[in-house]
């Protein structure tokens, strides 16, 4: 399931490769629900039939590139989608997503043989970048099926690592949230929960969490969860101060991101469900960026909300890493708040909004 999760092509706007995948493994679990941007998500009922609403949902769409313009020689300019650093771009593997299917392709990077000294040392610009599939001209790009618009998608295969226990691959912001989404509902087909809980794949996450608008929208939750990376800080340079996650520790529980403060509330029957089953949690917050929870905890009325997930190390980048220990953890200790999320207990929720005096 991960590695066809992580594999699929699905830049911002284009995910409805993942989108397929997630439906065939939606339908056997419940009623499946679709909004008009193309997020998915499965209705499952438990135990009381008007239980409160949970919507637990990851986004299935990751970051990548589109085509603005064919070159005369057969070079193709790009937008950015999502968040992108260009140092990590040059050089990289891209596949091109045409009418005829995919095309190999790299992001041009100049040889230091033929750069000033001074130019060594500067960063290039994305608007300076090109990538190379190989063309002679505009008019043989074309016949390849490539126009401008198309989606760019980075190249990383599903890698079990050497430590058996990471996993390498693209786009694990958000399949982590996808696949945890689809493990949490498999469980609970065998587990008693006393509420309606929607697992939902979000569509365009990254470029302004509009899937989360629309859905939240549509399923009207009681409670919210946004199962995202969190950001792994255990390698060199990284300030503890800036990312706290270790990979192998467990899951992460977010404080604070830019689009929302989360709910006290919840954060604490989740923190105590977590000690009640010896489940190892982390606890992190992520100054710059933000989660479908953003979106969520704005919907109808107000709607208690967390953002839940994993450490992963190079997020936003080809190629991640995660511990796939933190991902089991990360399903049991859903599966368990689920199960104290009754009506009574959601109630209370929303009644205790402020801290008390």
């Amino acid at each position: 399931m991960m590695q066809e999760l992580t594999e699929a092509p699905g830049v911002p706007g284009q995910e409805g490769v993942v989108r397929r995948i997630m439906q065939r493994y939606l339908e056997p679990l419940g009623e499946i629900v679709t909004d008009n941007l193309g997020s998915i998500a499965c209705r499952k009922v438990g135990s009381v039939s008007d239980g409160p609403v949970i919507m637990m949902a990851g986004h299935m769409d990751e970051i990548g590139f589109m085509v603005t313009r064919i070159t005369e020689q057969g070079f193709l300019k790009f937008q950015t989608l999502g968040g992108w650093l260009e140092h990590v771009m040059l050089a990289q593997r891209v596949q091109v997503y045409g009418r005829h299917g995919p095309v190999i392709g790299v992001i041009g990077s100049k040889p230091p043989h033929v750069l000033e000294p001074e130019d060594r040392k500067k960063l290039v610009q994305r608007k300076e970048m090109f990538i190379d599939i190989g063309a002679s001209s505009a008019e043989e790009v074309e016949s390849w099926g490539i126009q401008p618009s198309d989606p760019i998608v980075p190249v990383c295969p599903f890698t079990v690592m050497r430590n058996e226990k990471l996993l390498m691959a693209k786009a694990w912001d958000n399949r982590f949230g996808c696949a945890l989404v689809l493990a949490v509902l498999e469980r609970i087909k065998e587990e008693d929960h006393p509420n309606v809980v929607y697992g939902v794949g979000h569509v365009q996450e990254e470029v302004g969490l509009r899937g989360a608008t629309t859905m939240s929208n549509l399923i009207g939750p009681d409670i919210g969860f946004a199962f995202d990376t969190g950001i792994a800080g255990d390698m060199p340079g990284v300030d503890p101060d800036r990312a706290r996650g270790v990979l192998g520790k467990g899951p992460d529980i977010i404080l604070y991101d830019a689009s929302m403060i989360p709910h006290r509330g919840l954060r604490n029957l989740v923190i105590d469900t977590a000690k009640e089953h010896d489940i190892p949690v982390q606890i992190d917050c992520i100054s710059a960026g933000g989660t479908d929870a953003g979106r969520i905890h704005l919907s109808g009325h107000g709607v208690p909300s967390l953002t839940m997930g994993i450490p992963v190390r190079y997020i936003h980048t080809h190629a991640s890493i995660l511990n796939i220990d933190d991902f089991h953890h990360a399903v049991e200790l859903v599966v368990q708040v689920l199960k104290r999320l009754d009506a009574e207990t959601v109630q209370k929720l929303k009644e205790s909004l402020a801290p008390e005096a």
